[in-house]
């Protein structure tokens, strides 16, 4: 059994998946631990089991559409080992490279694939003036015009770059405005501020009004957008984690603009705390607008997603809420985009 794990883990690469049963393999006369999506990384390594003089495994149950990213850990070290049994690796958007695996049952998204012979956007780099959260600042601001001619809506995407390069959004766009799956859209990717993401995205004002007052102008003088005092709500805004706290806000707050969100893996508490966006919902403002949310069934903000389910459906807020096996991650919100822009965007 164990000459069989080795084996096909050479083969088929690390882990041996059979059925819904996953085995981690590692040869050698020791071995370090393993970090995850599920077990909280660093916080919570796991040991693997000797079962030969030089073999050692770790196994688990997943759903058979699962995506998980792992490394192999020495807690004494405090360093990450490469896997040399899975060649797949991801960097993880701080300073690692996790490596990563799909159940049989999923895989990345064809839509994040660049196609010949199919129209394209473009997308153009340009700085824009932040003075309301950044004195006598600029921040990276990047433009996508789709294919079309004639006025389109906007999607507004906080942490901007990392959609663009690590999402490719504009080539999951290119491909759904081609496959006729949505409406063609342009976009305004936002860069975050670095070390002052959490103030601009904790539910930031300042924020809101650069985008209003900044970012919205500057985009329409760039793109060909639709008139939105005379479309309200017709813009769309996107976000991740504490981004996508900051997209959640932002169409609470400016529904006249903003009257299509999406949320990926929102961050809602801190410290015991909820976020201002919570006592909106509580309060019942901005109904009108339509929301769609989506988290990994590994991902530590769980809970705290599921718990404003209830409250969001009983006080007449349109959301679709949506979770999969994945973790807090950017293959896990690249995968899951077509199916929020097909909802927001339809054509």
């Amino acid at each position: 059994m164990s000459t069989n794990l080795l084996e096909l883990a050479r083969k088929n690469g690390n882990p041996v998946i059979e059925g819904n049963h996953v085995t981690f393999v590692w040869k050698g006369k020791s071995a370090p631990c393993l970090i995850d999506d599920i077990h909280e990384w660093e916080e919570n390594p796991q040991k693997l089991t000797r079962i030969a003089p030089d073999l050692w495994t770790y196994s688990l149950d997943l759903n058979r559409d699962a995506y998980l990213e792992y490394s192999f850990y020495d807690p004494r070290t405090k360093r990450r080992v490469k896997d040399p049994l899975n060649k797949n690796t991801v960097f993880n958007g701080i300073k690692h490279y996790n490596h990563f695996f799909y159940m049989p049952e999923a895989g990345p998204t064809l839509y994040a694939v660049k196609r010949k012979g199919i129209p394209s956007g473009k997308v153009t780099r340009h700085l824009a003036d932040t003075w309301m959260i950044e004195e006598g600042g600029e921040r990276e601001l990047y433009l996508y015009q789709p294919p079309v001619n004639g006025p389109v809506p906007l999607l507004l995407v906080y942490d901007g770059v990392d959609y663009l390069k690590r999402a490719r959004l504009n080539v999951i766009v290119d491909n759904l405005i081609h496959e006729k799956r949505i409406q063609p859209i342009a976009m305004a990717f936002v860069q975050n501020g670095g070390k002052r993401r959490g103030v601009e995205y904790a539910c930031s004002d300042a924020t809101l009004m650069t985008v209003e007052h900044s970012i919205l102008p500057f985009a329409a003088k760039k793109l060909n957008l639709l008139n939105i005092k005379q479309q309200r709500g017709g813009y769309g805004v996107l976000g991740a984690s504490f981004g996508g706290l900051m997209s959640m806000y932002t169409g609470l707050r400016l529904p006249d603009i903003f009257g299509k969100v999406i949320v990926q893996s929102g961050v809602f508490e801190a410290e015991g705390r909820d976020f201002v966006a919570v006592d909106l919902i509580r309060l019942k403002v901005s109904r009108e607008i339509k929301i769609w949310m989506t988290i990994g069934q590994f991902d530590w903000l769980l809970n705290d997603n599921r718990r404003l389910q209830p409250m969001m459906r009983e006080n007449g807020y349109d959301v679709t809420y949506r979770e999969a096996g994945a973790g807090h991650n950017y293959a896990f919100w690249r995968d899951e985009l077509p199916r929020a822009l097909e909802a927001m965007f339809p054509l």
